[in-house]
Parts: structure tokens; sequence; C-alpha cells
């Protein structure tokens, strides 16, 4: 769910500070019409995320999935994976850095 949202833009995930960035930097361009039309792909992006997320939580399947047990390499990678999304969507020193670098190269 954490990972769709972070494709959909929603904050404090990662995904929203990229699409955030990406959009600033068009509008700074003056393409306007461009972050228009990417505001409304995101718009109807969201929707189909949270289709998925709907399916996932609220509907009852037909065939439930049986119990299992999930095994302690798949919570770390699960809890690393976690973190990450919301690391890079808070800690914000980091887009610092990532904007010094891209100033160097205008």
């Amino acid at each position: 769910m954490l990972a769709l949202f972070s494709l959909a833009g929603i904050p404090p995930v990662a995904g929203f500070f990229g699409k955030f960035f990406l959009f600033t930097a068009a509008a700074s361009k003056g393409l306007y019409l461009l972050v228009f039309l990417a505001v409304v792909n995101v718009t109807i992006s969201l929707y189909y995320y949270l289709l998925v997320v709907r399916a996932m939580f609220l509907r009852k399947g037909d065939n439930p999935i049986p119990f299992f047990r999930n095994k302690f390499y798949m919570r770390i990678g699960l809890t690393i994976t976690v973190l990450g999304i919301l690391l890079l969507g808070i800690y914000s020193p980091l887009y610092d850095y990532i904007y010094e670098l891209s100033s160097a190269f205008n």
C-alpha cells in the first residue's frame, strides 16, 4: 500500500517529492501545459492505485489465500523497503544535495 501511495505521489512518501520537484522544474521553465497534463495524469493514476488498495483490503475474495508464515528475510526486506520510502520522503537534506548536484549541470 505504501509503495502504491508513493507511486501516486501522496505525501510524505518519496514519490510525492519526486513529482513535486519534477513539476516545479517544468513550471520554472514555463511548461505550464505540460505540468497541467502531468497533474491530470497523476489524478487519474491515483484512482487506479486506490482501486488496487481497495481490492487488497476491503474486498472479500472467493478463494481466500490460506495463512502462510513469512520468513525472516522477507520481513527484513519489507522493513528496509518501507523505511526507504518513508525516509526518502521525510529526510529533506537528501533533496538539498540532489538539488545542488542538478544545479551544477546548469
